[in-house]
């Protein structure tokens, strides 16, 4: 009951002189809610980041012309002189890595327009021409029909394996198995219908249709664009050797000296989520150190106005100890009331924090978090910064004489 006494005392203290607390209690809110509301946006955007990288298969890993992230304005520029991989050299890394599970090999266009009488998709489909182990690798499964075959792509079949988006736009009332659709002028008959994937970062995953890289080859052009490799591995225990072996061989089919760096890459779920975090994290020191300079000023405005509590208080003090109130707890008052006006500050902050984070990650279409760690580090904050900052005039109030502050006038 005493320390639910004191939490009141404090709030009565706080409502006396509301502006002045007011004031206060801004620069806590300030300083925390800049560090919640960007940790939120950066945790939308990981999360959104991360179902989006995760749509290659457990233990797989993509080679492929050019990184994934390409720092500064001129950095494509430097990757594009490197050759082209080539269905090729595909084929003879597949026959070496024999360590893998799988070894496919995908290309990809865009802006693509898919046709069935006079019901047709918006011009902004994903075409991948891919041999049959890139289902696996990308974790794309047949719900209806089947995916191609090695044999299909030896014979450079019109086949095709729609996304789920596509095959409901394009066949809504029927099955869209063995339907022939049109694509850039060629016919394509649809052997299979994918899973739904979702989406990721606001964006359908299913928007996408799937046909052998011997037909995309024939269709535009054998030497037009680099193959992306992706490879599995049996396991975990030899998925990071085989990265190794993957790279060694293709430097040997490439031909890349020894001493040279590769001239291709190789990324993974986790090379990637490496990469993003490496980014977001500058944002987040950067809003920690804009959040520490908020905090200390709040924390001084809040040493201040307890300082001038002190003061003002002089004569409350001297009466409290004269009917006995001892050092300690004198103390533990003014500590409370210090602690309480900064928790209110941070739980505020805290709140702000969060729902203009969602608002803000909702406009990129990321879905909506709170994240939990920060708010538990921002409340943590709060209670260390009351107890810093209110540690100097709580004793400075424990130490009055009693005969001292009964005749402060």
């Amino acid at each position: 009951m005493k320390i639910i006494e004191v939490i009141f005392v404090a709030f009565s203290s706080l409502r006396t002189n509301k502006l002045r607390s007011a004031l206060t209690i801004l620069g806590i809110v300030v300083g925390i809610f800049s560090i919640i509301a960007i940790s939120t946006v950066i945790e939308m955007l990981q999360k959104s980041i991360e179902e989006g990288v995760s749509q290659l298969g457990k233990n797989t890993f993509q080679i492929q012309k050019f990184p994934m992230i390409i720092n500064g304005s001129n950095g494509r520029e430097r990757f594009r002189n490197r050759p082209d991989i080539t269905l090729e050299e595909y084929y003879q890394l597949k026959e070496k890595l024999v360590e893998a599970k799988y070894v496919g090999a995908e290309l990809w266009d865009f802006g693509k327009q898919l046709k069935v009488g006079n019901r047709e998709t918006n011009p902004n489909i994903q075409v991948a021409g891919t041999t049959p182990e890139a289902f696996p690798n990308n974790k794309w499964v047949v719900d209806e029909g089947r995916a191609f075959n090695e044999r299909d792509a030896q014979r450079y079949e019109d086949y095709v394996v729609l996304g789920a988006d596509i095959a409901k736009k394009l066949f809504p009332n029927y099955s869209a198995l063995d339907q022939v659709i049109t694509m850039d002028g060629h016919k394509l008959k649809v052997i299979g219908v994918l899973e739904a994937q979702g989406g990721a970062f606001g964006q359908s995953q299913d928007n996408f249709a799937v046909i052998p890289v011997t037909t995309f080859q024939n269709y535009y052009g054998k030497h037009t664009r680099s193959i992306n490799i992706t490879v599995m591995g049996q396991d975990d225990g030899s998925y990071k050797d085989l990265i190794e072996y993957a790279s060694g061989y293709l430097r040997t089919i490439r031909k890349v000296p020894a001493g040279e760096p590769d001239n291709f890459e190789i990324f993974s779920n986790e090379s990637m989520l490496t990469q993003i975090n490496g980014i977001t994290s500058g944002v987040r020191i950067g809003s920690i150190v804009i959040a520490a300079i908020a905090l200390l000023a709040a924390g001084v405005g809040i040493m201040n106005i307890m300082l001038v509590s002190v003061t003002e208080r002089t004569r409350e003090i001297g009466i409290r100890k004269a009917i006995g109130a001892k050092k300690k707890n004198i103390l533990f008052q003014f500590l409370a009331e210090s602690v309480t006006l900064s928790l209110i500050g941070g739980i505020a902050g805290i709140i702000l924090g969060v729902l203009v984070g969602n608002l803000a990650g909702s406009f990129l279409k990321a879905s909506a978090v709170i994240p939990i760690d920060w708010v538990i580090i921002g409340v943590m904050l709060c209670v260390l910064i009351g107890v810093s900052f209110g540690t100097y005039p709580a004793y400075k109030a424990s130490s009055l004489d009693p005969i001292e502050a009964l005749r402060y006038e």
